[in-house]
């Protein structure tokens, strides 16, 4: 599986972003997709998680009710939409694919990072 992500960018406290991750290869599908998220000085740190079946997702504490992931198995693409961003949210954040839940041990694929950076 090979991960393409876009769709970070510079914005403002309360602002919004929409994260892209392109997924290609034979078992893109059948895989669990998320976002993880690494700030200067912290761990790679999970962030959001849906399944293949698109019925069952997870959310990190501290982003539950301002992201949403969603995933278009026709395009092979998740998306992570983030409203009301906080500073603290600034972080370069990576798109993975694996077996549901993506425990980090288990990640099959990683994307590139894409910084996104929240302005005080």
């Amino acid at each position: 599986v090979q991960l393409q992500a876009s769709g970070g960018g510079l914005v403002q406290t309360g602002g919004s972003l929409r994260l892209s991750c392109a997924a290609s290869g034979r078992t893109a599908q059948s895989y669990a997709m998320g976002w993880f998220r690494q700030a200067p000085g912290k761990e790679r740190e999970s962030v959001a998680v849906i399944n293949w079946r698109v019925s069952s997702t997870y959310y990190a504490d501290p982003v539950k009710g301002r992201f949403t992931i969603s995933r278009d198995n026709t395009k092979n693409t998740v998306y992570l939409q983030m409203d009301s961003l906080k500073p603290e949210d600034t972080a370069v954040y990576y798109c993975a694919a694996g077996p549901w839940p993506l425990y980090s041990t288990h990640i099959r694929a990683w994307g590139q990072g894409t910084l996104v950076t929240v302005s005080s």
